[in-house]
Parts: C-alpha cells; structure tokens; sequence
C-alpha cells in the first residue's frame, strides 16, 4: 500500500488570501546574494498549513523562517519542513517560498492517515496570518536601509495580533515582563515593545521608548508630546506607526493607546494592545480595531526618527 508521503498531496481550489506577502528566504540563503526573511505571522501560517501537512511537528509556532523548517530538520518524514513539501509536489527543494510553493500550500488537501484528513492544510488561522502578513509587506522584503523606526514597529504591532494575556485577566504578558512591569494594564508597555524591537528589527534605535522607562501609563505619552519631550510631538496628519492616544469619556485622562496603520474612509485602523470588543482598554489580548476619531477625545502623537 503506498503511504501518504509517497505520492503527490491530494489539491483542491487554492483558498482565498489577500495576496502574497512576500518571497522568503532562510538565513543560509544569504551565501547566494538572498536577504534572508525577516520574522512575520506569514510564517507561522507556514508552520501551521506544512504540520497540518504532515511535515512538520505540531507545537507553539513562532515567526522565524528558520533554515530547519525550510531544509528539514531530519530525515524523518515529520521534520522535513517546506524541502519536504517541495519534494512530495515535485517542486524543486530549495527551501525558499516563491509563488509556486506559496500556490501550493494554499492548494493541499490532507491527505488519509494524517489528522484532520480532507480539510484544506491553509486553514482560516493561516488565512489570517497570510492576509496580515500582506498587509505588513505588500509582496515583498521592506528593505530596511530606508525603513522607519514607526513603519518597523508597526509591523511589530501587526505581528502579534492575537497574542493574549496568559492566564485571562491577569495582565500577565511578554510585554509587560520585558517592560519590567508584569501584571499591570499593558497597552502602554506595548506600544514601547513594539518600538523597542520595531527599531532593532532594523538595525536601528528607538529614541523615545526604552524598557523599563517613560510610558507604561497613557497620560505620560500626551503630556510629553505636548511638552515635545523625548522625540514625541502632537499632529493631526497621522502616519503609519504614530501613536493613537484616546480619552474615552472626555475627562481629560487619557485611557488607551494604539498604533496607526491607516485611515478607512472616516474612521482610522490601528493596531492595539491589552483590548477587545467588550472592553476598549483592558480587554487582554492584542487587535486591529476600526475607530472613530469623534468617539472619544483622540491624538495623534507623532514619534521622532533617529
């Protein structure tokens, strides 16, 4: 009886994404003139659509193109990774995502004698992380010479959409355990987070955030931009990866923060953490929200370039 890994994967209509995030490389591809892909939740949506594929093992995924997922880290039919998947599609096994791999992976159907068998491997998670993925590179590698320090913490931001307190209500986060302040309201300590490694990300400093210092508490971000301390200034012409600071009851403390990411007709999107739709400013986990700027007293605080 020939077995799963033996023949083509069975396909099927690819699933609809928004678009194709980008080319990726793994870190060894560097010695053949490639820049090697920096971290993304398409990624992820990688490591899950290939474990559901059989090639690779189920576990937390994080967002590095490593070289072991994209060579294989064994021989063993489990561990073989996106080389794994080229070889079984007949696709030559560079390890590389172009167009050809990425079509693949949003066509597989899983095959009999694995989990979940008949399901498409892309499913809506992946979707998800594929879709905010494209939103974050629009179909290639930023290059990074000419990045901002926002733009790059806003990739951040988009990056860890999804990522929850652990356990609930319990402001228990990477954000606030890396600011230094574990446990209390985080939307603040993430935002400074995301500038923090937005700006190392691309070999760069953050010149107003610093772990441990300055903005875990909203009011301090507004009054240092009015004042125009630390590289912060106010404006009313947001660009991507400015801060969105809001007064939800217009008493004049500022409540939440956010992160740009674009105007939607009236309303803006930003990217925000510890919210959710019950509760806008202590809601546990990280979100793209849609926002009125007449809902609530809101800023726009502009942040310096190094």
């Amino acid at each position: 009886m020939t077995e799963w890994w033996e023949k083509a994967y069975p396909g099927a209509p690819m699933v609809k994404v928004d678009g194709f995030p980008r080319p990726m490389y793994p870190p060894d591809a560097a010695r053949y003139g490639k820049q090697p892909s920096m971290d993304g939740p398409d990624v992820e949506a990688y490591k899950r659509t290939v474990s559901r594929a059989g090639r690779w093992p189920w576990q937390p995924f994080d967002d590095a193109f490593s070289n072991a997922f994209a060579h294989g880290s064994s021989g063993n039919v489990k561990d073989t990774g996106i080389a794994g998947i080229q070889r079984q599609q007949g696709i030559d096994d560079t390890g590389w995502i172009g167009k050809t791999t990425f079509n693949t992976l949003r066509s597989i159907v899983i095959p009999t004698g694995l989990p979940h068998a008949g399901e498409m491997a892309m499913d809506a998670t992946s979707v998800a992380l594929i879709n905010d993925a494209w939103d974050m590179f629009e179909g290639h590698e930023p290059d990074e010479s000419g990045m901002t320090v926002r733009r790059a913490a806003l990739n951040r931001a988009v990056s860890q959409i999804g990522t929850a307190e652990k356990p609930a209500n319990s402001n228990m986060t990477k954000y606030g355990a890396w600011y230094g302040m574990d446990g209390q309201p985080w939307c603040a300590m993430f935002a400074s987070w995301c500038f923090e490694f937005g700006a190392e990300d691309i070999n760069k400093n953050s010149p107003s955030f610093a772990a441990g210092a300055r903005y875990a508490y909203v009011p301090y971000i507004v009054g240092d931009a009015q004042a125009g301390l630390n590289g912060l200034a106010m404006t009313i012409d947001p660009t991507p990866g400015d801060l969105v600071c809001y007064d939800w009851n217009w008493d004049g403390v500022f409540d939440h923060v956010g992160i740009f990411e674009k105007w939607s007709g009236s309303n803006f999107v930003c990217v925000e953490g510890n919210t959710s739709a019950a509760d806008y400013s202590n809601g546990g986990q990280v979100m793209r929200q849609t926002r009125s700027p007449q809902s609530q007293r809101t800023v726009f605080v502009r942040v310096a370039e190094p």
